[in-house]
Formats: C-alpha cells, sequence, structure tokens
C-alpha cells in the first residue's frame, strides 16, 4: 500500500514539473514588443499581457529592481515579464509608466510605474486571479491596478497596498 501511495504522489510532482515548464515556456518567452493592457476580472481592472495574463509585482522588489531573481526557485514559479523591444501600453494605460530593467540574465524586464512585472508559471487560464496575495519568497504577490497600484486580493474594490515595494 505504502508503494501505490509513494508512486501516486511521485508521479504528481513529474506531471506538476512538467506543466509549470510548458506554462513557462508558453508564458515566458520573450516578447519583441509585448503589450500590457487592462482585463476586467473579479478583482476590477488588473494589468495583463497580450495573451491576457495576470502580471504581478512582488513586494519584496524595491523601485525598477527585481529582487525575485536572486531568490532561489523564485524566477522559476514567478518568471519575469521580458521583452526584447518596447513594451505597449493597452488602452486605458499610461504609456509613460512603461519601462523596462535590465535583468542579471542581460533581458530587459517590463516594468509599470517603476514595479517590475512577473507572470505566474502556474497560471491556466487568461485572467486568472486565484494567486494574488500570495506569499512567497519573501513577499506577497499582487496583481497591478491602471494606476500602477497592487491590487489586494482581500478587497475587491481594488484597495491599495501601500507597504509594497517602497512605492
Amino acid at each position: 500500500m505504502k508503494r501505490i501511495v509513494f508512486g501516486t504522489a511521485a508521479l504528481a510532482a513529474v506531471l506538476t514539473t512538467v506543466a509549470m515548464a510548458q506554462a513557462r515556456s508558453t508564458r515566458g518567452r520573450t516578447a519583441s514588443s509585448p503589450t500590457v493592457q487592462l482585463r476586467e476580472t473579479s478583482l476590477g481592472k488588473i494589468l495583463v499581457n497580450s495573451a491576457g495574463m495576470t502580471v504581478f509585482d512582488f513586494t519584496k522588489d524595491s523601485r525598477n529592481k527585481n529582487t525575485c531573481q536572486s531568490i532561489s526557485g523564485c524566477a522559476s514559479a514567478w518568471p519575469a515579464l521580458v521583452t526584447s523591444g518596447t513594451p505597449k501600453a493597452g488602452s486605458g494605460l499610461s504609456a509613460s509608466k512603461l519601462g523596462t530593467i535590465k535583468l542579471s540574465d542581460g533581458k530587459k524586464q517590463v516594468t509599470y510605474d517603476g514595479r517590475p512585472l512577473y507572470l505566474f508559471a502556474g497560471d491556466k487560464r487568461a485572467g486568472e486571479t486565484s494567486y494574488v496575495g500570495v506569499k512567497e519568497f519573501g513577499g506577497t504577490w499582487y496583481a497591478v491596478n491602471a494606476g500602477g497600484a497592487s491590487v489586494n486580493v482581500r478587497d475587491s474594490s481594488q484597495q491599495q497596498e501601500s507597504s509594497g515595494g517602497g512605492w
């Protein structure tokens, strides 16, 4: 009986790893000029990437600085939204708030109002918000609104976090 339980757990771990790798390969690619857009969700309007996937900020980051890349395992679970070109602002967003920072591997990460933007490797569908407010890697992961503020999952009226990332 123990062998069956172990085998099932091992299979589940392998399938989870494969699913996360596939998610990273399809959503973690460098876009030449990604468009950051607004999408209506259960949390209100939040920023998403060109494929409609929720983008996140990390409270452990400081303005224009990616802290995740220096934490073991963080960048695998929360890949940076990267670009090889200039990011574009979708309708309702301020193009002047979009920017990029250079990562340690030389890639350019998209920022919004100085906040480095990330995807979640486990997202399965566009506009998913179930990971908003997750505490991992020493900080909290929030969605971002058009004003550039963190969106707190506990308040669907888009309460803004003032404690995140030194903003």
